[in-house]
């Protein structure tokens, strides 16, 4: 083989890489979730996620900038994430006392499928949110969101059936509340009581509970 060849050989990842730019930047992406999942914004390195996006650092740099520029388009996406998957439920379509059981089903089911979520979410919050802070994009995900929420409690009190003045971001920060302090918590509650919080029947058992109280609180007495 001719020193050409052999270097053209070499060059072809790079120039593959330039020429799908999006899935590069997914690749990168994706791994710097992984990384920041595990290690936190302060453990991660970026290094780690160049090799396991199977990219270079300038690459990385180049489409993200900075290591907290890369942490803050990781959160983006994950908020973007779950609020799609939320849209696709359909919520203002069903019938609101319905739309509030799955919502707090589905958050429920999303946040033990999905555990980096919260990770990441402890990863910010240790940051106090200074990546959020300057994020116009992540106000702007939610707003359809709490309008969504808004629409709901709306329907079921014209319907005389839950209760009028809820507000609609509290609501959810209670819903999200229930699940993350239980999953965040799971094992030293555990061990605290004495139950296995991750067995079949707990989780089922929880999920009951939730919805219990969520619905409780919203119907009109």
């Amino acid at each position: 083989m001719s020193g050409e060849t052999a270097k053209a050989k070499k060059a072809a990842p790079a120039a593959k890489l330039v020429r799908d730019p999006e899935r590069t930047r997914a690749r990168i992406l994706e791994a710097a979730k992984a990384e920041f999942a595990a290690h936190g914004l302060g453990g991660a390195r970026v290094d780690r996620i160049a090799a396991q996006a199977d990219a270079n650092k300038r690459m990385l740099y180049y489409y993200f900038g900075n290591k907290d520029d890369l942490f803050l388009a990781v959160l983006e996406d994950a908020y973007a994430h779950i609020r799609e998957a939320e849209k696709a439920l359909r919520l203002t379509e069903i019938d609101p006392p319905e739309a509030i059981r799955r919502l707090v089903a589905f958050t429920w089911e999303y946040y033990l499928e999905h555990p980096e979520f919260m990770t990441l979410l402890n990863s910010a919050n240790l940051h106090r949110a200074r990546h959020l802070d300057k994020s116009a994009k992540v106000r702007t995900i939610h707003s359809p969101f709490v309008a969504m929420i808004e629409e709901i409690l709306e329907r079921g009190r014209k319907a005389g059936v839950f209760r009028a003045g809820v507000d609609p971001v509290q609501l959810y920060i209670s819903i999200a509340a229930l699940t993350y302090f239980y999953l965040g918590n799971k094992y030293t509650l555990s061990a605290i009581f004495g139950r296995d919080l991750l067995s079949p029947r707990a989780k089922a058992e929880r999920l009951a509970h939730m919805t219990e109280l969520v619905l409780g609180y919203l119907f009109k007495t």
